[in-house]
């Protein structure tokens, strides 16, 4: 299982989701134990339009690894007052490439897992409720 932590401000790359795809890729091996440190970089919150849909948005998360900078982002949807989740998980936007046992790169369904398990070792939803706290109030 993975060591993720939350840690104090990372470099100034740029912090926005899709901005990730132009972060120089990192290559893991899938299923070991990896020691980073992710740091919440922003959370961006979009209301529902009229008429008033649920709350939802995006979350940005980085870390300084040995061998560079891992950024991950996904949409998150607030399901009801206090409770947020992901909107996709299957649509985690990082520059993490993972390896398989052969050493191949893992296509987006196979990392799913992986990426998935780095997120729920994260305490994004306590950030994302903050910021719907500032947003909202």
């Amino acid at each position: 299982m993975q060591n993720i932590e939350a840690v104090a401000p990372l470099s100034s790359l740029p912090t926005t989701a899709w901005s990730l795809r132009s972060w120089p890729p990192l290559l893991w091996q899938a299923g070991e134990r990896v020691h980073v440190r992710f740091q919440h970089l922003g959370t961006r919150v979009t209301l529902g339009m009229s008429p008033p849909g649920p709350a939802a948005g995006q979350t940005v998360w980085a870390a300084s690894a040995a061998d560079g900078e891992a950024g991950m982002a996904w949409d998150w949807v607030l399901i009801a007052r206090g409770v947020v989740a992901m909107a996709d998980p299957m649509s985690v936007i990082t520059n993490v490439r993972l390896l398989g046992e052969e050493g191949e790169v893992l296509t987006a369904v196979e990392s799913a897992r992986f990426l998935n398990a780095f997120v729920r070792a994260l305490p994004w939803q306590q950030e994302v409720q903050r910021a719907l706290g500032e947003r909202l109030n």
